[in-house]
């Protein structure tokens, strides 16, 4: 064991001895890493007093002089709170996990180092009016006004670590780190670059036809490419010609601990899946004032993220009086409430006194894959439709805790960043003596703007104005859902969008060669012609699913979420003819699952040996695809489905490519298309239906093993908990228990109360990783009477009682107000500023 591991162990049972189990010091560690809610607190940087109040809900209420200061304060708070989140996010985003976690992130490090985020979020912030880069300026001093004056102890994962905020330069957050998280965000959101390697990959072993099985387009739609893929890569000779050798482990990484080995798994899945919006989904709807109680609109959000302890966002209400800045633009009043982020300093999601929104992912195709062929004489310079052109090369070097730098030599091309350079499964498919891969992604751009049109929706006051407000807004474009107090409601999908030539018969599904013109992009889908609803049926709604009309000119992507989610929404809707704020909760809360049913008659029919096949069948016979969390019938479904994809379609596409792509994709559509088809070349060398049955008999025995012989005691809540993870402590046993949040859940990743889980992951399988982040309900007749709920709580610090104190409200049918006006106060801060 290295000294390395052998620290990080023994500091984690010392504290962990200290804190949990004893002592006058580990109860006043405790108290002191509280952040302080009541009382008065000298701040230097603020201009004057700002009043910082807690209501019953917990939601931290920010009212300030001026806009700089609400903003500055803002910055402070998420420090008080979540100081650790922010340090996490800002080493992930710049590339520097490794300085303190070692080899196990180096991975991480060096796919951020090679996209270029911090230098593209300089870049962006340079070109930034100077109202907005001032904005962020304020929200920054207020996060180094924190740490410059520590006014509680830093959180225990400081201490595990050995970290100090701000790592060797000191820097905890600077404005430009605003703009990197804006980046980060539409990295998770915005990205397809995965599945465009996927259809290449698989190329390789299966012919177009049959990839377009595997993979396919969206109901309803034929192949967004006509090209021959297949034909075309092996054409060209883009495949290594052996197979990859295995990678070389580091030996540091052969003595890991928990920590190392949790971070290990947390890294290689973040690497893996960057490039991947396969179930990056959300809901939000609104409904005219003809179709509520009330006469006035009703709209829901609940945005599927990643779930995180602690959470991704943080409730507060921002107020301040008109303002300027110091070239005397004009800023409007700000009175806002809702979900922020750490790391941007205004509301993302929420409402005003008069208007509310609230996103969906549209995932348009804004990443486009190349090709790039090496120059076999001079490989320094790689083929361009003029001729051969030299790579743009940099050099970032990585500092690694445990072992000497990294230093990375990164090329990037006309399209952008190498890929290749920095991720290892590319080397395990291309020749890459011959070919690279390049990114081109419209995010990068140095007119990226989208932190403005943030801090100007906080301003807005009409559906139009909020509209209006967006209109610098880039990326990743989102399905924006609003209404406001006047009965108007709007769908628009609020985003940049590439055009493509006529001629590329690609048309970005699959990586495209470099050097062929016909496969750049042409311009950009202008924003009056983005996708729009403005209620005439009187509900506007998205899931994911396709937004555009089958006539819609233009092509924004394949690649939508199959439409079950939207379709149940619809159902929902329509099953009564007014609507109140109770039956919005109700219908976030559904978890009746189409995707279920579809395949349900084919698990019914299927005949198996296994003693407990009879029981299970008498379970399902009443079973209607509710996928409620206290049932055993959701559990039999969901293993029955995993059993059966990976019968079917791992002896086609081979273990390895089926490891690397399943999780990704749970390949559903693939599934419904080879039952209903009957398709003997995919259900071979059994016929359709002894497939099916041979499934039910592995997942009877898997589920027998894990959970006993008796099925009526199953509970897909059991094996589907909602796991909000800490990173990095959520994979060390010693830690996770009490830095993670776990609570049963429902749904799966097609109910409308969603609750996706990983089939390709060893370790908990079933559990339910991406879900709904927030829900949120906004009354337009009376604003007061809006609610949110989130899976964590408010506090990002471990100790605190309101660390996880939503979780269990979350996972039933609870929420909390969402008022800008509470009629109490639970905790009153002042932050005055400092004497200088």
């Amino acid at each position: 064991m290295t000294w390395a591991t052998t620290w990080v162990r023994w500091a984690a049972i010392t504290l962990v001895a200290a804190l949990l189990l004893a002592g006058g010091g580990a109860a006043v560690y405790v108290q002191r890493s509280f952040a302080q809610l009541d009382g008065r607190l000298a701040v230097a940087g603020l201009r004057a007093d700002v009043l910082v109040r807690r209501d019953g809900a917990d939601l931290t209420h920010i009212q300030a002089q001026t806009p700089q200061d609400a903003w500055f304060a803002l910055g402070y708070v998420h420090a008080q709170e979540r100081t650790w989140q922010l340090e996490f996010q800002r080493r992930v985003m710049h590339g520097e996990l490794s300085e303190v976690f070692g080899a196990a992130t180096l991975e991480t490090d060096k796919l951020m180092r090679a996209l270029d985020i911090m230098g593209s979020a300089r870049r962006q912030y340079a070109g930034l009016p100077l109202h907005t880069r001032q904005a962020l300026q304020s929200y920054s001093q207020g996060i180094r006004a924190f740490h410059q004056n520590l006014p509680q102890a830093l959180p225990p994962e400081f201490h595990l670590l050995g970290v100090q905020p701000g790592g060797a330069t000191g820097s905890v957050w600077e404005p430009e780190d605003c703009v990197g998280w804006t980046l980060m965000m539409a990295l998770d959101l915005g990205g397809n670059w995965g599945q465009e390697f996927a259809r290449l990959a698989l190329a390789r072993t299966l012919d177009t036809d049959r990839l377009w099985q595997l993979i396919p387009p969206y109901p309803g739609e034929q192949p967004a490419a006509s090209a021959d893929l297949a034909a075309l890569y092996r054409q060209w000779g883009v495949y290594r010609r052996s197979p990859a050798a295995p990678a070389r482990q580091d030996p540091w990484l052969g003595h890991a601990n928990d920590l190392n080995a949790g971070l290990l798994a947390w890294a290689e899945a973040l690497t893996r899946n960057a490039g991947s919006n396969e179930g990056r989904g959300s809901n939000n709807w609104a409904l005219a004032g003809t179709r509520t109680v009330s006469g006035r609109p009703l709209l829901a959000n609940d945005p599927h993220l990643g779930l995180a302890a602690p959470a991704i966002w943080y409730f507060a209400a921002l107020q301040a009086p008109a303002g300027q800045a110091s070239d005397g633009t004009p800023i409007a009043p700000l009175a806002a409430v809702g979900a922020t982020l750490p790391g941007l300093p205004f509301v993302v999601l929420g409402r005003t006194d008069h208007v509310a929104w609230g996103f969906t992912n549209t995932s348009p195709d804004v990443q486009d894959l190349y090709l790039e062929q090496i120059n076999p004489a001079d490989p320094t310079q790689y083929r361009t439709p003029e001729g051969w052109a030299p790579f743009t090369v940099r050099t970032e070097t990585i500092r690694v805790k445990g072992a000497a730098d990294t230093v990375l030599r990164l090329r990037s091309t006309r399209h952008g960043p190498v890929l290749s350079d920095v991720q290892k499964s590319h080397a395990e498919v291309l020749d890459l003596d011959k070919y690279l891969i390049a990114l081109r992604w419209s995010a990068l751009d140095a007119d990226n703007q989208s932190v403005m049109a943030g801090l100007q929706t906080n301003q807005a006051r009409t559906v139009d104005e909020l509209f209006q407000a967006m209109s610098p807004y880039h990326s990743p474009m989102q399905n924006v859902v609003a209404a406001d107090d006047q009965g108007r409601i709007r769908f628009q999908a609020m985003g940049r969008v590439p055009l493509r030539a006529p001629a590329n018969d690609i048309r970005g599904v699959a990586p495209a060669p470099g050097w062929q013109a016909r496969y750049d992009w042409t311009g950009w889908l202008p924003a009056a012609q983005t996708p729009r609803d403005d209620g005439a049926k009187g509900w506007v709604a998205t899931a994911n699913q396709r937004v555009t009309a089958p006539d819609y000119p233009h092509y924004l992507t394949q690649d939508w979420v199959l439409p079950y989610r939207h379709q149940r929404i619809e159902q929902l809707i329509e099953a009564r003819e007014k609507h109140d704020i109770a039956s919005m909760q109700a219908m976030q809360h559904d978890v009746t699952s189409l995707a279920t049913r579809r395949l349900l008659p084919y698990l019914r029919q299927a005949r198996s040996p296994h003693p407990l096949a009879a029981p299970v069948q008498a379970l399902l016979a009443n079973f209607d695809a509710v996928m409620a969390a206290d049932q055993a019938a959701p559990l039999v479904f969901a293993a029955w489905a995993d059993e059966l994809t990976r019968g079917l379609i791992e002896p086609r596409i081979g273990q390895a490519r089926f490891a690397a792509t399943y999780g990704k994709r749970d390949y559903r559509a693939a599934l419904e298309g080879i039952l209903e088809r009957n398709d003997g070349w995919w259900c071979q060398p059994m016929s359709c239906a002894e497939q099916s049955s041979a499934a039910l008999t592995r997942a009877l025995e898997r589920l027998q093993t894990a959970y006993g012989p008796d099925p009526a005691q199953w509970r897909w809540g059991i094996a589907h908990p909602a796991l909000s993870e800490h990173q990095p402590f959520g994979n060390v046993p010693a830690l996770a228990r009490f830095f993670n949040v776990r609570v049963a859940s429902h749904g799966d990743s097609y109910t409308v109360n969603v609750g996706q889980y990983n089939p390709g992951q060893t370790r908990g399988p079933f559990v339910n990783r991406h879900a709904a982040s927030l829900r949120a309900v906004y009354d337009l007749a009376d604003l007061e009477q809006s609610h949110f709920i989130y899976q964590t709580g408010q506090s990002g610090l471990v100790f605190s009682p309101r660390y996880r104190d939503m979780s269990a409200a979350w996972a039933a049918t609870g929420y909390r107000p969402l008022q800008r006006r509470p009629a109490h106060w639970a905790h009153r801060l002042t932050l005055v500023p400092a004497a200088p």
